[in-house]
């Protein structure tokens, strides 16, 4: 798989608990949270869709190959920027894993775009802190 391939799904899988915009090649659209994705062919399941006409509906699989437009309004979390916030606090101790959507601090701390995945004590609640920082900075 090439780096631009790599890119690309890396971009589509951020999108996972966003909520998204969905044109299908007959005009429908949808929008509610991305709950799913199916890389092999790009079928994607929605949760609580609304439909143009406001009909909400619990759950939309659609496959696809009737997909013509996936978008957000949402920006995507820049776990680079925060992966360079955090070497600044912990040099030569931050590894980051942007196409897993992770960060590794002292091999010891998890860090994902939702706070510590993994990781307690002192190093952990100082990455907590500079993560809420950061997150706070970037709402602004």
């Amino acid at each position: 798989m090439s780096v631009s391939q790599r890119k690309y799904f890396t971009e589509i899988a951020a999108l996972t608990e966003k909520i998204v915009a969905v044109t299908t090649v007959s005009g429908k659209k949808f929008t509610g949270t991305l709950i799913g994705i199916n890389p092999d062919n790009l079928s994607l399941a929605l949760a609580d869709a609304k439909e143009e006409n406001g009909e909400t509906l619990s759950r939309v699989f659609l496959n696809g190959n009737s997909v013509v437009q996936i978008s957000t309004a949402e920006k995507s979390f820049d776990l680079k920027a925060l992966a360079q916030r955090l070497e600044k606090v912990f040099p030569r101790m931050v590894k980051l894993y942007e196409d897993n959507g992770f960060i590794w601090v002292m091999d010891k701390v998890k860090l994902t775009d939702r706070g510590i995945a993994e990781g307690s004590g002192p190093a952990a609640e100082r990455v907590q802190r500079v993560y809420e920082q950061f997150v706070s900075e970037t709402k602004s």
